[in-house]
């Protein structure tokens, strides 16, 4: 371990690299803090306090919109741009086509860009009337000019953090809004294990030591379903170019079990809170059914079997989704054939292209089923236990767990790749 800390430190780039991504957290940790005037934040931590949902948000916002901050949203915005884009890759054949390409590619993730703006704006008027009908008091009477100007700079911060998000991408030592979640999770796990603390009683002992046993089993199944593969094997043909001959070697494809990473996740949590956001948005609403269907989605959406069910079905779906967008066996058996290289027993072209969707759907399967069962374990804790925030730390494991793996990966892939070029 301390090797390797020595080796990241030599090597100038990675370094630099690194600093960056630190500077970039920094600096998003440092607006998370600056409120915007107007509310009343102690009363607005007691709200968020209170609320399963708002804390979940909360979390992912890095304590953001506890403190009511400029980057009130957080990324969530540009989170929910990007599964309207991959949702209509999947449904449209022109964007299906676009995502073949790398000018498509760019134009969707221009389009993206452009999409989390009004989307910003949007979410962060309906929080903003969210807290002003909440018994509360949380936010006092404004103009309409202080209305405008608290939505735009909101929506200033999601973008800020956007671009931010996009830069860590370019350093090639982790996915930036996964990085953003995970520095927003972490600072948070402080004020968790102080909230515990400060209540703390005898008879929470053995609750403790339950979120112990589950965080542990939470640890082991993310690294477990994150380094698992199935090994295709693949033979190459020999060519004789001359005297010499070339080819003839045996590999092998990986087929991870979870190709996804914590995009399900991330995806699955931003989804499940949209019809209580909606509910409370609608349920003081004139219109007597409207009002009545909003309280009966908010009633639903309190109730944890609904909420544990609709969780697991969202995990396990946008895992087969997820994996659908990222994999595409049509492009590798092509590849091979161009390259000489064919899988025993199978035919070229078509039949290694059904072949590789047929077994990376079965791996899949596994992985999904058990990243679902692992995401909803903390909520059967929370429901045996009737503490909320062990359902909040659940979740926060598994995203962290998961974005260090792939951090780890990453760097070690710039390591290596640094190590071959200076053999």
């Amino acid at each position: 371990m301390i090797e390797q800390i020595k080796k990241i430190w030599k090597a100038r780039d990675l370094r630099y690299s690194l600093l960056f991504v630190l500077l970039m957290l920094a600096i998003f940790r440092f607006a998370a803090h600056i409120p915007i005037p107007g509310v009343d934040v102690v009363a607005l931590r007691q709200f968020f306090q209170s609320n399963q949902m708002l804390g979940l948000l909360n979390l992912f916002s890095g304590g953001g919109m506890e403190n009511f901050s400029i980057v009130l949203m957080g990324v969530g915005p540009y989170i929910t741009a990007s599964i309207v884009f991959q949702l209509l890759g999947m449904i449209v054949p022109k964007f299906e086509e676009m995502n073949k390409e790398e000018s498509g590619r760019q134009k969707i993730n221009s389009w993206t860009r452009w999409l989390t703006v009004p989307l910003s704006i949007v979410q962060s008027y309906s929080m903003i009337l969210l807290l002003k009908r909440s018994t509360s008091g949380i936010i006092s009477d404004m103009s309409l000019l202080q209305t405008v100007a608290m939505i735009m700079t909101i929506t200033a911060g999601t973008v800020m953090l956007m671009w931010f998000g996009e830069l860590i991408n370019e350093k090639k030592v982790g996915n930036g809004i996964s990085i953003m979640i995970f520095a927003g999770i972490i600072t948070s796990l402080p004020g968790i294990i102080q909230r515990t603390l400060a209540t703390y009683d005898p008879t929470m002992l053995f609750t403790i030591i339950g979120f112990i046993v589950v965080a542990l089993v939470t640890v082991v199944g993310v690294v477990i379903i994150n380094e698992g593969q199935r090994k295709i094997p693949v033979q190459y043909a020999r060519q004789i170019r001359g005297n010499r001959v070339f080819g003839g070697s045996s590999t092998h494809l990986p087929l991870r079990v979870n190709m996804a990473g914590v995009m399900p996740i991330i995806f699955a949590l931003s989804l499940v809170m949209v019809p209580q956001t909606v509910g409370q948005f609608l349920i003081h609403a004139q219109s007597a059914w409207i009002a009545q269907a909003a309280e009966m989605v908010v009633r639903m959406s309190n109730n944890q079997l609904v909420y544990a069910v609709a969780y697991f079905l969202l995990v396990f779906g946008f895992t087969f989704f997820y994996t659908e967008v990222v994999f595409k066996p049509e492009q590798i058996a092509e590849n091979l054939q161009k390259q000489g290289g064919f899988i025993p027993g199978i035919r070229p072209g078509k039949h290694t292209s059904d072949y590789l969707t047929d077994s990376s759907r079965k791996v899949i399967f596994s992985g999904a089923l058990f990243l679902a069962a692992i995401a909803v374990l903390p909520l059967a804790v929370r429901y045996l236990t009737g503490k909320q925030w062990l359902a909040i730390g659940g979740t926060s494991i598994l995203i962290v767990v998961s974005v260090v793996i792939d951090m780890v990966k990453q760097v070690q892939a710039q390591l290596s790749m640094r190590d071959y070029e200076i053999m």
